[in-house]
């Protein structure tokens, strides 16, 4: 819905190089767009009904085109989904800059503000976050619809408040519109179309029958913004208006419309809230597809856990850290995020209809040759759509997107031959050898008598056949007393453990103990070696920085350095201990 707000101010912005004569093909071009939008629509009701699961083009290159076709489409949706949030962020902030010039300087942070609110909430859960985002859409839906008319219908002189004192962006002079320009201004405008796919990727995210309720989503959001981009670019032509820096063209409009009035500020603020929160889209879908990512071995598999909420934790907080980067980079500037946004997409478009295709010639259930003559048609679309945004956006930043699609395949292609060659090693999905006892030897870090080593010496009897406790000493003066002290007390105690020192003249604590484990292993072949560290968790959190971290730097010696099983034994000290 919230693409409203940038598609067609990225037409108006191409055509303006063409002066007031160029500004008329903005209907011209929005029909040729909401013809494609129709086209998509129809197209990812059969995606949806075939692939229930979600995952959209990814799911539909798996099955029918092979892995690496799939992989090609994934990496295409996650350039999309990052893509989206930033854009609708900076678009979202630039509505209200335009309401309010003096907070322009602020933008960048602002966006920062937005996206930390959206990712907090997103981090409730899928559910409660569209819940949240129900009342604004409405409003936002409602405000354009009553603009549109209002505009249509309305007489008189045309108010201008919200664009005086601001440099125009039109053309001086140009009259000529030749098929290139109308071609860029095309593909400039292709960019409100990237949430189409959304809705099949993030199917299983509605409650059932999931399916049907995705179906009907689709048809409505194709529906409310075909209607919405005609209405606008009809509104562009009745009141001529001209780009200009800093207002953008949808606060022109409402200023036209309605008048710089009370009305005018509440379709900024409830274009500025939907645009914000538009980002739910790349929330809601990309760590679904992230998690069916990881369940290939194309990404890490904890990108597939959910959180208490049945959240994608990771994902959601991936998308926030990258999107954050590109709001930063790109200064807070719609128009510098804007010309990399449908390249992606509409690679993913062209490689979902093909596997369709390929989908209804294998199954040929009733009516497939209809079906399948569709979606072939949508992969013609969609492909000569995205040579153009690709050929006409290659300066402009677009070349940044055809780097990145094949690096990031090339990354899931490491991490799937990485886990291949971990499962090759676990020997996955082969009955495993007898397990077999073996001589179990439990090494125990000491530096003092407590109870913490009381309980640790327990532990490690309980654990191993044979058990050694070790000390780290130093020969020098000042710590000669303390090393005769653990000695001496350590003979009066008779734990029943043998008291290994073993001597670091560099003071250091992790080395000299993976050194000797080093040593054990080699001289008890077949033995299994187990480091247990004692540790101390203290009752309140602050609490834990005034730990010294020796169990830590002794973990990380031993995990480097040897094969041994390493085992944390933590005593938590009570508030209320006496």
């Amino acid at each position: 819905m919230a693409s409203v707000a940038y598609g067609p101010e990225s037409i108006v912005l191409v055509l303006a190089a063409a002066g007031a004569h160029g500004m008329g093909f903005t209907l011209p071009v929005t029909l040729a767009i909401a013809a494609l939008l129709a086209v998509l629509v129809a197209s990812y009701r059969q995606v949806i009904a075939a692939f229930p699961d979600g995952g959209g083009s990814y799911a539909v290159a798996r099955r029918h085109l092979g892995r690496r076709t799939s992989l090609v489409a994934a990496a295409s949706l996650i350039l999309d989904y990052v893509l989206n949030v930033a854009v609708s962020v900076t678009a979202g902030v630039a509505a209200l800059t335009s309401a309010f010039p003096e907070l322009y300087g602020e933008r960048v942070w602002i966006c920062l503000g937005v996206l930390v609110l959206v990712t907090a909430v997103n981090l409730r859960g899928v559910v409660d976050s569209a819940k949240a985002f129900l009342v604004p859409t409405a409003v936002f839906v409602g405000s354009i619809l009553a603009m549109v008319a209002v505009g249509l219908f309305r007489d008189g002189p045309v108010s201008t408040a919200s664009a005086a004192g601001h440099a125009s962006a039109l053309g001086e002079g140009a009259t000529a519109v030749g098929a290139l320009l109308l071609l860029k201004a095309f593909a400039a405008g292709c960019s409100a179309l990237t949430g189409v796919e959304a809705v099949a990727n993030a199917v299983p995210s509605f409650r059932a029958p999931a399916a049907r309720r995705a179906q009907r989503t689709e048809v409505a959001l194709g529906a409310l913004l075909g209607v919405m981009l005609i209405g606008l670019s009809v509104l562009i032509g009745r009141f001529h208006l001209q780009p200009v820096e800093g207002v953008t063209v949808l606060a022109q409009l409402a200023d036209a419309s309605f008048g710089h009035n009370l009305a005018f500020y509440v379709v900024q603020f409830a274009t500025m809230v939907l645009l914000a929160l538009a980002a739910n889209t790349s929330f809601g879908g990309l760590p679904v597809l992230m998690s069916l990512l990881a369940r290939d071995n194309h990404l890490p598999h904890f990108f597939a856990l959910k959180a208490d909420r049945q959240v994608h934790r990771h994902g959601v907080v991936w998308l926030a850290l990258v999107s954050g980067v590109l709001l930063v980079l790109s200064g807070g500037d719609t128009n510098t995020l804007v010309p990399l946004f449908a390249i992606g997409v509409f690679v993913g478009f062209t490689i979902c209809q093909v596997g369709m295709v390929r989908h209804w010639y294998g199954e040929r259930p009733g009516g497939w040759r209809t079906k399948a003559a569709l979606n072939g048609f949508g992969a013609l679309l969609t492909g000569v759509s995205a040579v153009v945004v690709t050929a006409t956006k290659f300066t402009e930043g677009a070349w940044l997107i055809v780097l990145a699609l094949p690096l990031i395949v090339l990354a899931f292609e490491k991490i799937h031959r990485a886990y291949a060659q971990i499962g090759e090693r676990l020997e996955l999905g082969r009955v495993p050898q007898p397990p077999h006892r073996a001589h179990s030897l439990v090494v125990v870090p000491v530096s003092g008598l407590s109870r913490l080593t009381c309980q640790a010496l327990t532990a490690a009897r309980s654990l191993g056949d044979e058990v050694l406790a070790v000390t780290v000493t130093h020969p020098t003066a000042e710590d000669l007393p303390a090393t005769e002290a653990l000695r001496r007390d350590w003979e009066l105690w008779k734990p029943g453990v043998e008291l290994i020192e073993l001597s670091s003249d560099t003071r250091s604590l992790g080395r000299p103990v993976s050194r000797y484990v080093r040593e054990l292993a080699r001289a008890h072949p077949g033995a299994q070696v187990t480091v247990l560290i004692p540790e101390t968790e203290p009752a309140h959190l602050w609490q834990r920085m005034l730990q010294n971290q020796r169990g830590s730097v002794v973990a990380h010696a031993v995990r480097r350095d040897t094969d041994a099983v390493i085992c944390r034994l933590r005593f938590r000290i009570t508030a209320d201990a006496r």
